[in-house]
């Protein structure tokens, strides 16, 4: 569902199932954007987040989960992430991806 929101914006998508695997995609292929769920195994988006902006504080990480409350926001917005966006919602997603790259754009979907 992401991947459709998102896979006509200017840019190659590598997806991840757990968030080690995740540091190591970000080691190499330096994206604009990671996008983080909370739940992965063995180690979670949050704990991905923290390691990732530790080594590259520039990165910008967007948490996308269904876990949206107040403590779990909170919690995640401390660590340096760009942004949380609950699935639930994903249609802010597209617009702050587009605001946050600099870019113009006027793709279609």
């Amino acid at each position: 569902m992401i991947r459709k929101l998102i896979e006509d914006i200017d840019g190659d998508i590598v997806e991840c199932s757990d968030g080690d695997e995740a540091i190591k995609a970000y080691e190499t292929n330096q994206p604009d954007f990671v996008l983080l769920d909370i739940n992965m195994q063995p180690l979670d988006g949050l704990t991905a987040a923290k390691e990732i902006l530790s080594r590259h504080p520039e990165a910008k990480i967007i948490i996308v989960s269904q876990h949206q409350d107040d403590q779990t926001r909170e919690t995640a917005l401390s660590i340096g992430i760009l942004a949380f966006v609950g699935k639930d919602d994903l249609t802010p997603l597209r617009d702050l991806i587009i605001k946050k790259s600099g870019q113009s754009f006027s793709g279609k979907r």
